[in-house]
């Protein structure tokens, strides 16, 4: 098929350049952040020259957003003129290099960038067409066999050879420079608006390729969450496998969720009623029972702490659940809650390379109507 049709950055059939063209030669990691926002029909994806920036949301609630550096990409080009956005939710990050996820919100671009929407389920579908596009943690997965190329006689399909070996070079350029990659190539296109995403995804150099065209939407405005870390009451970084055994333990049947959080104790002194007054608390509340869960003072367990006042704010958990799907692959978490109750979490992502920097989700979600 279209294997090596289109050169990265060329202009396509109508003289127009691309606005981007991003190639990887294993597209495990950046389909696994894609993975941890599929519960949302539609995602908008803002390009701009560090990278990509993809958001859901649900209910008007929820606003969740992957960063998505230029840097995990073999080959990231972008040639859009800047033309304003539907929102100005979607920030790119100043910087993810710390070890921690980063206690500052995105600041807002000097460049405004190109946004478009695009169905994630489909997309997905598409990436890991060749079965090789799953969840990076694969050893409990059955090993996948990659296609061979079958033998044949001397002279049968010579041209149909010669005509492999060019894609193949292309292929080998683009798509799968890392050589003995487990996963599937990608090259993705997107020419301008009104034009869909494409995709080609190889299985290896020698393999087959399959072209995959997404019919993509013009953005709608997201809900806005700006989040002022000066207004930030509580500040909380820990292992994400805390937060994750927490609530991956959560009763179905739990409606609402509350945060708990009050001030340390002051130097020397012990508090005597941790009952009533804990330090961190998660709560949950549902029509055939409730739970806790508290969080002891231990820098093993909560890496950094701040509160400034006694905070308690109620969310519904089927929203703050969506977040299950980063914390089985975030090493580090973010919590920050400010005054009115608006609560931010922050995942970080290891890189799939050494060389590239590590990438980050972002959840913002509004407390309950009652909670305010």
């Amino acid at each position: 098929m279209a294997g090596g049709s289109v050169d990265d950055g060329d202009d396509d059939d109508d003289g127009q350049k691309p606005i981007l063209v991003a190639s990887v030669h294993d597209v495990r990691y950046f389909a696994s952040l894609l993975r941890t926002l599929n519960f949302s029909n539609r995602a908008t994806v803002s390009a701009y020259e560090g990278g990509l920036i993809v958001s859901v949301e649900e209910s008007r609630a929820l606003l969740a957003t992957a960063y998505i550096q230029s840097a995990i990409f073999d080959s990231f080009i972008y040639n859009a003129e800047p033309f304003p956005t539907t929102s100005s939710s979607s920030e790119p990050p100043t910087s993810t290099q710390s070890s921690a996820p980063t206690s500052q919100p995105p600041a807002q671009p000097q460049d405004i960038y190109a946004q478009f929407e695009v169905p994630l389920n489909p997309l997905l579908e598409c990436l890991n067409i060749f079965g090789t596009a799953g969840p990076l943690p694969s050893s409990s997965n059955p090993q996948h066999k990659k296609w061979k190329k079958a033998s044949s006689s001397a002279d049968a399909g010579s041209d149909q050879d010669a005509a492999m070996d060019v894609d193949k070079g292309k292929l080998d350029q683009y798509l799968v420079g890392g050589g003995d990659s487990k996963g599937s190539g990608m090259r993705m296109t997107y020419v301008a608006p009104g034009h869909p995403l494409m995709l080609i995804i190889a299985e290896d150099a020698t393999g087959p390729t399959t072209t995959c065209e997404i019919t993509t939407f013009e953005a709608e405005p997201q809900i806005d969450m700006p989040f002022d870390n000066d207004e930030a009451v509580v500040r909380i970084i820990m292992k994400s496998s805390w937060l994750r055994d927490a609530l991956s333990e959560l009763d179905p049947s739990y409606e609402k969720l509350t945060f708990i959080v009050n001030p340390p104790p002051q130097a020397g002194r012990l508090r005597k009623d941790m009952a009533s007054n804990p330090l961190f608390r998660i709560q949950a509340v549902g029509a055939y029972g409730s739970t806790e869960m508290d969080y002891p003072d231990d820098r093993e367990v909560l890496e950094s702490f701040k509160c400034e006042e006694a905070v308690k704010f109620s969310y519904r958990v089927s929203l703050i659940t969506r977040t299950l799907k980063i914390l089985q692959t975030s090493s580090k978490t973010s919590m920050r809650i400010n005054e009115e109750g608006l609560l931010g979490f922050q995942f970080l992502v290891p890189p799939s390379r050494k060389e590239c920097s590590e990438a980050y989700i972002d959840f913002r979600c509004l407390p309950l109507d009652d909670e305010v």
